[in-house]
């Protein structure tokens, strides 16, 4: 692996040398995989997961998003967007020297059942430390952790995310060893933090002896889909419960059921005020991950539920309504983003997507999305959009177009200062 020594040094200690750096690092043998690995590497110890509790801090969790939006970037606009990611990263609050010290030195035997023990029991420096024994993290281990977690929807669903995203960059990273220990322990950390299954159990009530949600294509129409919309956008939490688990319980599978969850937080996300556009963008994040996961556990999908329906429905007279356009198109919609008009973003998010064009739609958001300092948006904006890309598959087109639509609108009522991209562009040539 080469690092070179001044990216070391501007993760240690962050300065305005940091893109230059990171320039210089790209320039290495494989610089930009080996840079992300000793980010990743000297960060997690560093960073004060504990102080931002009951949150989460998105600066490594946006990295996975970054590399997940490659192929649908620019080279230049996907060197942007990892550099400005990394230096949210660089720039989280971190732990006192004695604490991260005491972090950094402990190291548990790499025993399954202890690691269990220690989420069950919340306490998580312990179960970070019993991670950083493990001679050298796999996928399936990641899976098991995610499976510790996958009903325990504290900080609204990050712990099933952050295994999957954080497996998911361990591979793109090429599985190292050290980096994943790093990434198996925040994983660990952040599982056994204080939990809430709340909506898992009351899910269980309903769903009695109901086992599985099987994973097959959507087949019902647009009507069938909106009445299951209303029902997650309109009614209580409780009044949702009813009718949802029933229609699982009658063995409706994942296609559908995706399909009106993601009908739903599209119209959830239509709603939105500007200062929540990033956090109701979270659904699609959670969602992404169910469909990854193929998730069966029909708790799961009622969680998936609960959450969409727990962002605020406006009257549709007082959303933004798509304007018109005669020929859709892919720069004009990052433009259009860019210059803060979301009226015209969503007809040409829609028109590209109607001629089925959804990636070039999602290609153009993603573009937009990286022009923005992720700190600004705790980096919602790339994750959103990665987690789009990674929806899409699965989606019947009208959700596809409902998906891309209500993006456009979010990206272009969140923008914010694109000063850092400007600097990072400038250092990286």
């Amino acid at each position: 692996m080469t690092v070179d020594p001044r990216w070391q040094q501007q993760l240690e200690a962050p300065t305005e040398h940091f893109f230059g750096a990171f320039a210089t690092q790209l320039a290495q043998s494989d610089g930009l995989r080996d840079g992300v690995r000793e980010a990743v590497k000297t960060l997690v110890p560093r960073i004060d997961w504990e102080a931002y509790l009951p949150h989460v801090p998105h600066g490594i969790l946006g990295l996975r998003a970054v590399l997940r939006l490659q192929p649908l970037l620019s080279e230049a606009g996907f060197h942007r967007a990892l550099a400005t990611q990394l230096h949210m990263a660089a720039h989280e609050g971190r732990r006192s020297p004695q604490n991260l010290a005491q972090v950094s030195a402990a190291k548990g035997s790499g025993h399954w059942p202890n690691l269990e023990a220690f989420i069950q029991s919340r306490r998580p420096g312990l179960a970070y430390a019993e991670a950083q024994g493990f001679d050298h993290p796999a996928e399936a281990d990641f899976q098991r952790l995610r499976g510790l977690t996958e009903l325990d929807m504290a900080t609204v669903g990050h712990k099933a995310v952050v295994c999957d995203h954080l497996a998911d960059l361990h591979e793109r990273l090429e599985r190292p060893k050290a980096t994943g220990r790093r990434l198996l322990g925040l994983a660990a950390w952040v599982a056994a933090s204080p939990e809430d299954t709340f909506w898992a159990r009351r899910a269980a009530k309903r769903l009695g002896d109901a086992s599985s949600v099987p994973w097959a294509p959507a087949t019902l129409d647009a009507a069938a889909w909106e009445s299951q919309v209303r029902e997650i956008c309109d009614l209580g939490l409780v009044a949702l419960l009813d009718p949802f688990t029933a229609r699982l319980k009658a063995g409706q599978g994942s296609g559908d059921t995706l399909a009106a969850l993601v009908l739903a937080a599209s119209e959830k996300q239509l709603d939105a005020r500007r200062d929540l556009e990033g956090k109701t963008a979270w659904t699609y994040v959670y969602l992404a991950a169910v469909a990854r996961a193929r998730s069966a556990d029909p708790r799961i999908w009622c969680q998936a539920a609960a959450l969409v329906n727990l962002f605020p429905t406006d009257e549709p007279e007082e959303r933004v309504r798509a304007a018109r356009v005669a020929d859709p198109d892919a720069g004009a919609l990052t433009e259009a983003i860019l210059d803060v008009e979301p009226a015209l973003a969503m007809a040409h998010a829609g028109g590209l997507a109607k001629a089925g064009r959804a990636e070039a739609a999602l290609a153009a958001l993603a573009e937009a999305a990286v022009q923005d300092d992720p700190t600004f948006n705790h980096a919602h904006q790339v994750l959103a959009v990665a987690a789009a890309a990674d929806l899409l598959p699965d989606l019947p087109l009208p959700a596809q177009e409902a998906m891309v639509v209500a993006l456009a609108k979010s990206l272009a009522n969140s923008q914010g200062s694109g000063d850092l991209g400007r600097l990072a562009d400038r250092a990286l040539g």
